[in-house]
Formats: structure tokens, C-alpha cells, sequence
């Protein structure tokens, strides 16, 4: 299959050619089906891992399971696999290719991990212990073959030549094939027993079905339900990492409301529920819970990082906290609610182990969300003060959480003239100015070196030299002006005030310059 690329091949063959079995397995061989590239290449094979690292010396094992990791060096330029013969090491990055052994597995007694693992499994007996029947079928690219559970759990055989037809045919064979097919998420056999085994597949079911845009098969999501409070067991970083996929997704708000009907929402984020049928103002179309989901998948639509659809999910988690029903309009109202929105936060993402940085920026948003953005209010300094407060790295984001609010309230997308007018006020303020700053010389300086005292004059001279400056940035140096500052301490007075008043002039024309391209660039 030309999807799959040629060092993945290399690795089929070297582990062929010393006579073991080996395929591409699970997620690898559906994305290949749904026919989407996939990230990660998951091998499996009936050789042990000793066997295996005795083939591949670069080669590495440190876990309970067998899994070997292979070594593959790309360049950081074009992507491309290298051969280790290339020196440039600072060129260079390592991606890993697992592989791993049929295994069997042990009682689960802590809902987490099999008590022991034996390498002594059947490819058959592999597929059957794989939690979902999207993830049990594997492809050999070689032969050509591929092997996947058919509807009492036995493996079924085809060629890869007749992928398409597979695909194609209304007569399944197997329900691996059919429920990608269907878009279905399935577990492989009992789904009690699977999620017995490891809690957090519960979770995982989800998630794939925000991933993948698949429905959750009825029994294995009344499973779920049924199971849901288990999901309590498995540690934060486990929870966190899969709920961290399932924010990514390209549904998550659908994702969530599964965990919802599930209850793995009360475990995972409770603060959430809170906001469910909480009515707010005439400006909002949702309540509070349906506004954040609508919040956090506008910023999935934008393709926001992690941080930003943690705080577009978060931004009004406080809202049932602070709500106060005012009974001459019937609304809510929720004063102060990103305050106490960054203190929930806070104890939201560290009580779910997300690194310390992570957690002071998307709190940080959180506070300052609420900020007044009509520009026929707010002074110049009133925005210097907002960038302060988030900080020059954080406020294009803080803007962007602004729109997913607004998409999220129900409003149109489209930014309306005010915010429009802030932004290139806020452009304004992140600018440097065009001022005596810039210079690389301060008056300390000038009076070292020409005798000048304080008063005018040395005022004077400071614009002279930055007239210049404006006309020929590269006198820009402490040397070049020091100089130039001797000489020009020579003239007099009035000669003084003339070219001083040049470089006066010089800096309005620019300022009114890089204004006028702010305003044209924000359409004001």
C-alpha cells in the first residue's frame, strides 16, 4: 500500500526475513481503511523482545508488555529518514516505532494492569484482547493479508487487494470491518469485561468517538454508565492525557456531552454540571453549560491549541458560583465571576495534573476575560494596563477567548465595529514607541562626553541625534552617537533647535504613519 512508508516496510521485512510473524496492528490499519495517513505505526509480531532487539541494535525495551522501541532518524528539514552516517546531529530528531509481542494477559485485579503478561500468544488471541473492534485488526503489507474478528471473535483472513471491496460489500464479515464501516464504537466481546479490565477505556471510548466522528455502540455505552463511577481509580495524568486527546478532537463538545450522558463527566470535571439549565442574560442564546461547549468547539474550529480550548471551556466556569437571580428581569446576573473563575480553574487543572505553565496561562485568561473592549470608554492607558496584566505573550489569545465567548453566546461570528476599533487600539499599545527610548545613548552619556548640563539644550540635542537616527538606523550605536554628540554640542543654540525640531517632526510623521496602517489594517 503506498501509504505506508518505506522504513516501516524495512522493519517487516528485517523481522520476516528472520522467520517471525509480523503486521501493522490497530489504530494504524483503521486510519489506513477510513483512508487518513496515520500518526503513529504500531507493529505486532510472535517473536519475543528479546528476538526483537537482537535485530534491530538501536532498538530499546523498558516495560512490562514487551513493547520495543525502534529507532528511526528523521530530518528536522524536510522530514526525511536519514542513515546514520549523518554527523549533523542538531539536524536531526528521533521518531519511535513500536513493536510488540502477542501477548497474553493475567487477572486484572486493580482495574488498571493484568497481573502478568506471557509472550506466547496467537495473533487470534492478540485481537481478542484489544479493547475495541476499530483497534483488533492488523495488516501485513507484505503478503498483502489482513486480520480482523469476525462476530463470534474468530479471525477472518483477506487480501489487501480486496481493501476497497471490503469496505464496499453490505455482506460484512466481521465486525471489525463493519463497525468502521458503521462508524461504530464497539468493545471486543463483553464490554464489562473490557472496561473491568482497564477503567480508563471507558474514557478512551469516548474519546475515540470524538476523534474519529463515531457513535458509541448501545451496550458498550450503557457499559460505560454503568461502570462510570470505576473511572474514580485511575490516576489524574491517565485521565488527563485522554481528556487532553478528546479536547483536541474535531468534536470535542459532542465528546463532552457523552461523557455527560455517561456520568465520567462527574469524575472528570463535575464544576461543569453546575452550569447545566442556568439561565443568563437576554444577550446569551444558551445556558451557561451549553455556552462553554459552544466556546470551546468555536476555538476547535479555529484550530486553537490545548491552552486556549481550556480556557474557552473554563472561561465562565464560575458562573454558578457567583450567580444572583434578579428578580425584576428574571435573569441571572454573575458578578465577579472570573475572578472566582481563575481560583476554580486553578483547582480544576492541578486537581487533573496539568503542568504548572500551562495552568498560569489558561487561568490567567480566565481572569482577564471580562475586560471592557468599547473604545469610546476605555483610554489608551486602560489598554497598556490590560497588556500588563496578561502579559504581551498571552493577549492575542485573551482576544481570540473574547470571539469564542461571543461565538459561544450565540452571536454572529463576524467582529463587530467596537471590538474592531480595540483591537487596533490594542495594536497601538503593543507597539514600541517611537520615542528617545530607541536611542542607544541616554543624556548620562551625552553629558560624559560633550559637557552639556541639564536644561534644553541637552533636550535639543537628544532629538537632533534622533532625527538622524530615524533617517539612518545604523548610527544607532553608543559609539556612532557619542561622536555625533560631540560635534553637534559644538553648534549653537538656535542651529541646535533647528535640527532638534526635524527630528520632532520626523517622529509625529511616523507615529501618524504606523497609526493610519493600524486603523486600515482593523478596518476603522
Amino acid at each position: 500500500m503506498k501509504q505506508i512508508p518505506d522504513y516501516i516496510i524495512n522493519i517487516v521485512n528485517t523481522i520476516q526475513n528472520a522467520d517471525f510473524e509480523v503486521q501493522i496492528v490497530g489504530g494504524s490499519v483503521r486510519d489506513l481503511l477510513l483512508g487518513t495517513l496515520p500518526k503513529d505505526w504500531d507493529l505486532n509480531t510472535n517473536a519475543t523482545p528479546e528476538e526483537i532487539l537482537a535485530l534491530f541494535p538501536d532498538a530499546f525495551y523498558e516495560n512490562e508488555f514487551g513493547t520495543v522501541g525502534i529507532k528511526i532518524r528523521r530530518s528536522t528539514i524536510d522530514n526525511t529518514v536519514l542513515n546514520d552516517d549523518v554527523s549533523d546531529e542538531t539536524e536531526v530528531y528521533t521518531e519511535i516505532v513500536e513493536v510488540t509481542p502477542y501477548r497474553k494477559e493475567g487477572i486484572y485485579k486493580d482495574g488498571r494492569r493484568p497481573e502478568g503478561v506471557t509472550f506466547d500468544a496467537t495473533l487470534e488471541e492478540d485481537l481478542r484482547r484489544r479493547d475495541f473492534t476499530v483497534n483488533a485488526i492488523a495488516l501485513n503489507p507484505v503478503s498483502q493479508e489482513l486480520f480482523y474478528l469476525d462476530f463470534g471473535s474468530n479471525i477472518i483472513k483477506d487480501s489487501v487487494g480486496s481493501i476497497k471491496d471490503i469496505m464496499s460489500d453490505s455482506g460484512y464479515k466481521g465486525h471489525s470491518i463493519k463497525d468502521i464501516k458503521d462508524k461504530l464504537i464497539r468493545a471486543v466481546g463483553r464490554a464489562e469485561d473490557r472496561f473491568e479490565e482497564d477503567h480508563l477505556r471507558m474514557l478512551r471510548a469516548v474519546r475515540f468517538s470524538a476523534q474519529l466522528g463515531f457513535a458509541i455502540e448501545q451496550e458498550t455505552l450503557l457499559a460505560i454508565k454503568s461502570s462510570a463511577t470505576k473511572l474514580s481509580t485511575v490516576s489524574r495524568e491517565r485521565v488527563r492525557d485522554e481528556f487532553s486527546k478528546l479536547l483536541m478532537s474535531t468534536d470535542p463538545r459532542s465528546g463532552i456531552e457523552f461523557l455527560r450522558f455517561t456520568d465520567l463527566l462527574k469524575d472528570i470535571m463535575p464544576e461543569l454540571l453546575l452550569g447545566l439549565h442556568m439561565k443568563q442574560t437576554a444577550n446569551h442564546k444558551h445556558d451557561v453549560y451549553d455556552h462553554l461547549l459552544w466556546s470551546l468547539q468555536h476555538a476547535t474550529e479555529k484550530n486553537y491549541t490545548l491552552e486556549m480550548r481550556l480556557a474557552a471551556l473554563l472561561h465562565d466556569i464560575a458562573k454558578p458560583h457567583t450567580a444572583r437571580l434578579n428578580k425584576e428581569t428574571g435573569w441571572n446576573t454573575f458578578y465577579g465571576h472570573e475572578v472566582v473563575g481563575e481560583k476554580v480553574s486553578r483547582e480544576i487543572l492541578t486537581r487533573l495534573k496539568y503542568p504548572k505553565e500551562l495552568i498560569e496561562k489558561v487561568t490567567k485568561l480566565v481572569r482577564w476575560h471580562m475586560f471592557n473592549s468599547d473604545p469610546d470608554q476605555v483610554t489608551m492607558s486602560a489598554v497598556r494596563r490590560m497588556v500588563a496584566n496578561v502579559g504581551k505573550e498571552n493577549i492575542w489569545d485573551l482576544m481570540n477567548l473574547r470571539f469564542c465567548d461571543r461565538v459561544g453566546s450565540g452571536r454572529p461570528v463576524e467582529e463587530p465595529h467596537r471590538l474592531r476599533r480595540y483591537f487596533a487600539m490594542l495594536e497601538q499599545a503593543l507597539i514600541d514607541p517611537i520615542d528617545l527610548k530607541m536611542l542607544k545613548i541616554n543624556g548620562n552619556t551625552i553629558m560624559q562626553v560633550t559637557h552639556e548640563t541639564p536644561g534644553p539644550r541637552l533636550r535639543h540635542l537628544l532629538f537632533a541625534l534622533f532625527g538622524e537616527v530615524l533617517e539612518n538606523p545604523t548610527l544607532n550605536t553608543e559609539d556612532c552617537l557619542a561622536t555625533r554628540a560631540t560635534e553637534l554640542s559644538k553648534l549653537s543654540t538656535p542651529e541646535l533647535i533647528e535640527l532638534a525640531k526635524k527630528g520632532e517632526l520626523e517622529q509625529e510623521e511616523l507615529e501618524d504613519a504606523q497609526l493610519k496602517d493600524i486603523k486600515k489594517k482593523h478596518r476603522v
